[in-house]
């Protein structure tokens, strides 16, 4: 996967205009492509992004002032879904595109605005996937059907 950046300018709190679009669905596409019946599961990549949600939950619960610094404290629990990922790629549950995207997006966690861009761009990102994993499985079962009707329509 190639490198990308979640800012066009920081300072100004510019996010890169296609992250969210463009972007997450070629990455999204990307993954999906690669997945089997063992790789890149939804539900596999769903735990991921669960771990990123949970982080996110625990941090809204907090008042404003207080969510920046609690962010710098679990920030490198947060980092650890590098490990995680490594691990589940060490499986051959996950494929080196999926590692790719989120060690990329690790490696830019910096302060709370980097995580809300995260966050957002993961959101982003499982929606495509569901979308082109639904249009994978459904290729896949329409060749199973026509295999058992012997190519016949």
């Amino acid at each position: 996967m190639q490198e990308f950046t979640f800012w066009k300018n920081k300072e100004k709190k510019l996010v890169t205009p296609d992250l969210f679009s463009d972007f997450a669905e070629k990455a999204a596409k990307a993954v999906s492509g690669q997945a089997t019946d063992k790789l890149n599961k939804s539900t596999q990549l769903r735990r991921f992004f669960d771990d990123v949600l949970t982080f996110g939950s625990r941090l809204k619960e907090l008042p404003n002032d207080r969510q920046s610094v609690e962010f710098e404290k679990t920030l490198p629990y947060l980092k650890m879904l590098n490990a995680k990922v490594a691990y589940a790629r060490a499986r051959e549950l996950i494929s080196p595109e999926f590692k790719d995207f989120i060690g990329i997006s690790l490696r830019q966690l910096n302060d709370l605005e980097d995580f809300r861009v995260f966050h957002t761009l993961f959101e982003a990102f499982m929606g495509y996937y569901k979308f082109f994993d639904k249009e994978r499985e459904d290729r896949v079962k329409e060749d199973r059907n026509s295999r058992q009707r012997g190519g016949r329509f």
